[in-house]
């Protein structure tokens, strides 16, 4: 079927070109329309705290939901009650009092209360909090702050902007500069090492020009999904880091092969059959695992990582899709061109002597003496794994070089109060009234139980509504802390109030909620990740055995990506030279590097695989099919693996944690996945195996053997028919 394809695509070359142009084109004007993306974290509107929540808005709300901001303005040697300090404010903040835009705005001199004024009135008493609400929403909300906070300036205090719309502006305005200092920094790194792996500049352009259209492609295809559903601004990311990667990994593998034939002595036909039938064989089999791996996201509907996840399958369908179409094509015309403008770097290595294929012989020789090493390495690298601990991205995920992080640094650390956390309790009456005498008694009494909870500083009653009552608790613990977990759990297993629902919102209920709900679906994620990949691994090998130990090597590139993860983020190893705040896991971290990964190493094993496969059936010899496998595919997989590491460590180089943390979770599992497992783990694994490693049950082998889907015999392109006069 595969050579086939190829020697249609070769046939309609310039129509296969101009069908990839309208490709193209179509992307373009979609790309040019753009979108809306969401920059909120997960959250599911079925999640105890997601519902208290709305039951608060629906019941509660006063009117228009608005969103705020603070100023902090500070000075090092004049007070907030003296007339100088206070005269500055007023001179700072007369270019926006009374703006159409603002709906209140309430600084120590305005507010309603002494306690109020206290309130926004820093500890030492050098800083003045004001608080703005907007009664703008969303971008138009991020696009007045900016406006407003121009306008805030002063000759004597300095002046600090944050609070919910700044942190909100900042994330959106770092996500977009660490994506394009990754595609700055990518873009020539990668031509560099395409050129040191082709030694041709025709051969090393073609995969980096497959890469462009893909990343092209896949964003189009991500704004036309927003269309449909909302889409994380963090799913960008996801389709520049992926679609770069495994486009340029695909046209390595094809690229390659198509000289290797051409080398061979086939014609430019029979080189594109047979190079469709091989590599572009192996590259549909990878993209199916990629994206079986991607889709592992899919099951966190309500989160940011469902759009993610759909993003990455549509990227890596559109790598396919170029892999199969444009570049064959393109191949089809230049033929033996693209080895023009050769750059004399490497000699060709002899059949049976090169690097890769003595280094496979020799694992081979002592398996176990590899193997053991080794396996126990990549188990130590994933211990810290262990001491996981998962808390929702905060406030610490931006750079501490910020306005909005060190405003809200000074404001949690100078103002009373603010380092507190507050906890939203919704009593719940669905049949009627809060208000009858039995039910407000029974209300009195959580009260004085949740006032009772060790860490609970005060409770007070925050407002009634037609069927709920809201009390709110406050502790001086941090949100994130267990601490504060325990609290909401303590208040959470009291139900005693007959008649209402006892239901916990705020901060922490937030992230406890969010864990549990990403933790109950990943063991279903996970299986069916494994099972589908399993399936097509058997139809790529025709062997059960293959298939299980792709899986079991899989987990070992990904516990060691894992506990790198913990080691340097969580646990502050190289938080200087990477410049951040050591902090809990964001619960969608793990989820996003299993699904990149996992799809990742098949994509390696695939092509690796279906490799000594070709070589298997056409000696019947395994040890010798894995060393000729080795020989063929190393030099690509190391180089491929070279440009992703390159690709992942520029995104490793973003200043918001949670993409610093996929990047460099992902160069550290696919530089351990193509050098210690590929290189050292396969094949001793593979000589173990021996003959094994090819078995399946007879009726299974029957149907693989039936569909031709071993079959890499490519019968040469007939001769053309001599015209007779």
């Amino acid at each position: 079927m595969f050579a086939s394809w190829g020697r249609f695509v070769y046939r309609y070359r310039w129509a296969t070109l101009a069908g990839s142009g309208v490709l193209l084109a179509i992307s373009i004007a979609g790309l040019l329309m753009g979108g809306t993306l969401t920059s909120g974290g997960p959250l599911t509107s079925n999640l105890e705290s997601a519902r208290a929540g709305n039951l608060i808005s629906s019941e509660l709300s006063t009117g228009k939901v608005t969103s705020n901001f603070v100023l902090i303005l500070s000075s090092k040697t004049e007070s907030v009650s003296d007339p100088a300090f206070k005269d500055a404010v007023t001179v700072a903040l007369a270019p926006i009092e009374g703006d159409s835009r603002i709906s209140t705005l309430v600084t120590p001199y305005n507010a309603p209360s002494p306690t109020v004024a206290q309130a926004l009135t820093s500890t030492d008493g050098h800083q003045a909090l004001v608080t703005i609400n907007l009664k703008s929403t969303g971008m138009q909300a991020r696009t007045d702050y900016d406006t407003l906070r121009a306008r805030v300036h002063s000759d004597t205090l300095n002046v600090t902007g944050t609070g919910f719309v700044a942190i909100n502006e900042a994330f959106n305005k770092t996500l977009e500069s660490d994506l394009q200092r990754a595609e700055f920094v990518t873009l020539p790194v990668t031509l560099i090492l395409l050129v040191l792996i082709f030694a041709s500049l025709v051969a090393a352009g073609l995969p980096l020009g497959v890469g462009v259209l893909t990343i092209v492609g896949g964003l189009a295809g991500t704004f036309f999904l927003n269309r449909f559903t909302d889409v994380s601004q963090y799913a960008l990311n996801i389709v520049t880091l992926i679609g770069l990667g495994v486009s340029i990994d695909y046209s390595l593998f094809v690229v390659n092969r198509f000289r290797d034939e051409l080398v061979n002595g086939a014609s430019r036909e029979d080189a594109i059959a047979a190079t469709m039938a091989t590599a572009g064989r192996a590259i549909t089999f990878s993209g199916i695992t990629v994206a079986v791996g991607l889709s592992a996201m899919l099951f966190f509907q309500g989160t940011f990582l469902a759009s993610m996840g759909a993003a990455g399958a549509i990227v890596v369908a559109v790598a396919v899709v170029y892999g199969l179409t444009f570049l064959p094509a393109l191949l089809s015309i230049v033929g033996p061109a693209v080895n023009r403008l050769r750059i004399p770097l490497f000699r060709r290595a002899t059949p049976g002597r090169g690097f890769w294929h003595g280094l496979a012989t020799w694992v081979m020789r002592r398996p176990l003496v590899v193997l053991l090493p080794t396996t126990g390495f990549l188990i130590l690298a994933a211990s810290p794994f262990i001491q996981l601990r998962l808390a929702n991205g905060d406030v610490d995920m931006l750079p501490s070089r910020l306005e909005a992080r060190q405003g809200y640094d000074q404001m949690i650390a100078n103002f009373p109060g603010q380092d507190q956390t507050t906890f939203n309790i919704v009593v719940n009456y669905p049949d009627g009234s809060p208000q009858t005498p039995d039910r407000i008694a029974g209300q009195f009494g959580l009260t004085q139980r949740i006032a009772a909870i060790p860490g609970v500083l005060h409770t007070t009653e925050a407002g009634v509504g037609k069927h709920i009552v809201l009390i709110e608790a406050t502790t001086a613990s941090p949100a994130t802390s267990d601490a504060s977990r325990a609290i909401v759990n303590a208040i959470r297993a009291d139900q005693g109030v007959v008649g209402g629902q006892v239901l916990v919102g705020g901060q922490t209920a937030v992230d406890l909620d969010v864990i549990k709900f990403i933790t109950d679906r990943t063991p279903l994620a996970v299986g069916f990740v494994v099972a589908v990949t399993y399936l097509v691994l058997f139809l790529l090998t025709g062997s059960v055995v293959l298939p299980l130990k792709a899986v079991l090597l899989n987990f070992l590139s990904i516990g060691a990506s894992f506990g790198a993860l913990v080691w340097i983020f969580q646990q502050g190893h190289l938080a200087n030279v990477l410049g951040f705040t050591p902090q809990s896991i964001d619960p969608s971290i793990p989820v996003i590097l299993f699904s990149i990964v996992f799809g990742l190493s098949m994509d390696y094993e695939v092509l690796l695989v279906s490799r000594i496969h070709e070589e298997y059936v056409k000696t019947g010899n395994n040890t010798a099919a894995v060393a000729s496998g080795l020989e063929k595919t190393a030099r690509l997989i190391t180089g491929a693996a070279a440009i992703m590491v390159t690709v992942f460590l520029a995104f490793g180089l973003a200043e918001v944690v949670i993409i610093k943390a996929i990047g460099i979770g992902l160069a550290v599992a696919v530089a351990i996945d193509a050098t210690l497992v590929r290189a050292l783990v396969v094949p001793a694994v593979m000589r173990l195996l021996g003959d094994w490693n090819w078995w399946a049950p007879r009726p299974l082998r029957r149907l693989y053997d039936r569909a031709g889907l071993g079959d890499f015999k490519i019968e040469p392109a007939p001769e053309p028919a001599l015209e007779v006069a």
